[in-house]
This record gives structure tokens, C-alpha cells and sequence, in this order.
């Protein structure tokens, strides 16, 4: 696994952060593991108890398994590198919301925000430590290594939805796509303490005992904390993105499209239920479209990220309004220019920036346009025609 180091990456992000103040822990009578004792019927029994007890468990991390938390950030630093980092951010900027000149409060970062109301500073610290936030798309990102079987939402209620967008984008782009894998990133595999300790040893690398402390963790921050909902919290799985593949002796990692959970539902509640999963799927397409031409640059920057993500959207949203991809009438169109809108940022100088909200819009409105007023309309252009275009046009939609 010490390979992964080596693989093409996309994107790159910082999540893992710890706080709190050393206090005395409380122990389960007759047993080695640490647990919590806190909210009951959703009454929270003492807070200064609760984050002495979350603080302790991390020192007691730190004594039996020196180094253990430095190699779990380390190792959720780049597993990140292969996602989208501006869903991180969306979730990181719940907690500590700032304004800025470019307004990126729209309303899927309000949803997210009110979505974690009640929740403490123990709750953040304690699944910070165990990297709850990241774990389920880990654990994609490693074994979900099949489309076969796999389900979408929490009910399965966007599988329908995202296979047949999946095989309408194969047939669509002029690309090699049969090893593409589409998988589903669910929360509730914290509750799977085999999937978590898993995790935990290939794409962490932990020994056994330090794995089996922190899956361990795992289930006790869930039993402590209701508002966890048990994993299925938009937290644990606000991503989406696409992957590249990877290969070695010991490891074998097929290209993918993860789609999370909490994404869909966060776009569901403000309204976007009818379009954004097909905009999102088309949009991680779209990565692969760029890899397939080698069109990501080894090195980059906050310039070549907002270029690249606005090249996807702008995919994305070609496909979404053609006739021949998913034909969407013009209200269905004024939806998923709204999706882009949404997950624009105002991060300028930071690397992980992917492009205002103004511009993720304006780049999907030149798609949508190029597809509208075409005078051949069943014609679709290629990928090499389509980037063509959209480079002559990139230095204007920046200006937006």
C-alpha cells in the first residue's frame, strides 16, 4: 500500500485536525477499551466529562500506538489527494463560516451548516481523531471494486437514476470506459467494525492492534453520539470523484466514479433532487474524459485545478442538454446550472480552488448553449473537438 504514494493524483487536501485539553478519562470496568459515557435520549449527560473522555482516548492513542494519529493524517492526506477536495471544504467551513468578497454561501453550504447544529466540539474532535469524515470514501476507494451489486442514497433511491446516466455517458463520449467502475460511498460502514479495522489496515496502514484501537473508537463515538445517525449523516459522505486506477503486486485499484450519499441528499433537500445526480455523475465522467485525453497536468496549481473543474462542468453540462445525451428540457436546465452554481468557492489563491459560483455557472451555460444552438442537432463532438472549444473560450469564463 506504501505505493499509493506514487499514483497520479488530482487534488489535494488537509482535514485532519485535534483539540481539547487533557482531563481524566472514564473506564469500562473489566476491559482494556476506552469508552464514552454520553447523550442519552438525546440529553447530553455532562460535556466536560465527554470531552475529558474523548481527549483521553486520544492520549491513550498516543501511548499504546506512538505515532498513530501522525500516520492515519498522513495516509488521509493522501487518500484525499485523489478526491474533491471542495466537498471537504464545504463540510470544514460548516465550522468556521467567514464571509468573504466572492459569496459562497448558497444554499447547499446553508443545508450542510444547520445539518450539524447540535453538534459539539467533543462530537468534531472525536471523529476528527478517527478520521470519521473520510473513512467511508476510503473504503471505497479501496474495496468497492465492482458496479455489480451496488446501491445509491441511503435507500437505493438513486440507483435507478445513476445507472442509467452511467450507460447513457459510456455511449455518449468518444472514450474508453469499459473498466470504468461506478461505486457507491455509504456511511454506514462505520457501523461495520470488520470494513472500519479493514480500512484501517490497507489504506492506513496500521498493525493490527493499532487498527483494532482505532475501528474500536469508531463504534464507541456512534454508541456516544446520536446525532451521528449511525453514519448516515451528510458528514460522513458530502463527496463525489473520480479516480484514476492504480496497480501493483499487492494492490489493484480499478478507475472509478465514487458518488457519496450525502452529496445527493444535501442537493435533494435544496430542491435539485430531479437533476444533480446525473449533473455530479456527469462531472466525475468528465475527469475521466481528462485523463483519457491527459489533459491533467503532473503539476498544478489553484489555476490549473479551476481549469480543470470548469473543463468537467463544462462536460458535464454539454451532456446533461444534448439530444442525444440526457435531453433535458429548459426548466430541468435551469436545475443543474443551479448545481453548479452551488459547489462554486471563493478559496482564490488556495490550490483547491475550483472556480466561483459565478464562473462554475457560466461554464456550464457555454455547454449548454453549444448544445442548444447547434445547427446539427443530433451531432455530438468528440473530446478532442469539445476541449478544443472550450480552450478558446476558458480566458473568457474566468473573466465572469
Amino acid at each position: 500500500m506504501k505505493q499509493l504514494k506514487l499514483m497520479a493524483v488530482i487534488f489535494t487536501a488537509s482535514w485532519l485536525f485535534l483539540a481539547g485539553c487533557k482531563k481524566e478519562s472514564i473506564k469500562d470496568p473489566g476491559s482494556n477499551t476506552l469508552t464514552i459515557q454520553g447523550e442519552v435520549n438525546g440529553a447530553a449527560v455532562d460535556s466536560d466529562q465527554i470531552s475529558a473522555a474523548i481527549q483521553s482516548m486520544i492520549d491513550e492513542g498516543n501511548t499504546l500506538f506512538p505515532g498513530s494519529l501522525e500516520q492515519i493524517r498522513q495516509k488521509s492526506l493522501e487518500l484525499q489527494s485523489r478526491q474533491h477536495p471542495e466537498y471537504l471544504d464545504m463540510v470544514l467551513n460548516t465550522f468556521n463560516v467567514a464571509p468573504t468578497p466572492c459569496n459562497s454561501n448558497t444554499a447547499l453550504r446553508q443545508w450542510l451548516a444547520e445539518e450539524r447544529t447540535g453538534w459539539t466540539s467533543a462530537m468534531i474532535t472525536g471523529a476528527n481523531s478517527a478520521d470519521m469524515f473520510n473513512l467511508p470514501a476510503n473504503y471505497a476507494l479501496v474495496f468497492e471494486n465492482s458496479s455489480e451489486g451496488q446501491y445509491h442514497g441511503l435507500n437505493g433511491e438513486y440507483t435507478q437514476t445513476m445507472n442509467k446516466s452511467y450507460k447513457d455517458l459510456r455511449r455518449f463520449w468518444n472514450i474508453q470506459s469499459d473498466d470504468i467502475v461506478l461505486t457507491a460511498m455509504h456511511g454506514n460502514i462505520l457501523t461495520d467494525y470488520d470494513k472500519v479495522y479493514n480500512t484501517y489496515r490497507v489504506a492506513y496502514e496500521l498493525n493490527h492492534a493499532t487498527a483494532d484501537f482505532f475501528a474500536t473508537r469508531v463504534t464507541n463515538l456512534l454508541n456516544t453520539y446520536p446525532l451521528f445517525r449511525n453514519g448516515d449523516h451528510p458528514m460522513f459522505t458530502f463527496n463525489a470523484f473520480a479516480y484514476s486506477g492504480y496497480n501493483s503486486p499487492s494492490l489493484t485499484i480499478p478507475k472509478k466514479i465514487i458518488m457519496g450519499d450525502g452529496i445527493m441528499e444535501g442537493y435533494a433537500a435544496v430542491g435539485f433532487e430531479d437533476v444533480a445526480p446525473q449533473a455530479i455523475l456527469a462531472h466525475e465522467y468528465g475527469h475521466h474524459v481528462q485523463y483519457a485525453l491527459n489533459l491533467i497536468p503532473p503539476v498544478r496549481n489553484s489555476e490549473t485545478i479551476r481549469k480543470i473543474e470548469l473543463m468537467a462542468d463544462a462536460y458535464s453540462a454539454y451532456f446533461l442538454s444534448h439530444a442525444r445525451g440526457a435531453a433535458m428540457q429548459w426548466k430541468r436546465v435551469q436545475l443543474f446550472l443551479e448545481v453548479f452554481f452551488n459547489i462554486g468557492d471563493c478559496s482564490f489563491t488556495s490550490n483547491n480552488h475550483h472556480g466561483t459560483p459565478t464562473q462554475r455557472m457560466a461554464a456550464a451555460e457555454w455547454a449548454y448553449s453549444l448544445a442548444n444552438d447547434a445547427q446539427k442537432q443530433g451531432h455530438i463532438l468528440t473530446t478532442e473537438e469539445f476541449t478544443a472549444l472550450f480552450n478558446q473560450v476558458y480566458p473568457d469564463l474566468v473573466l465572469q
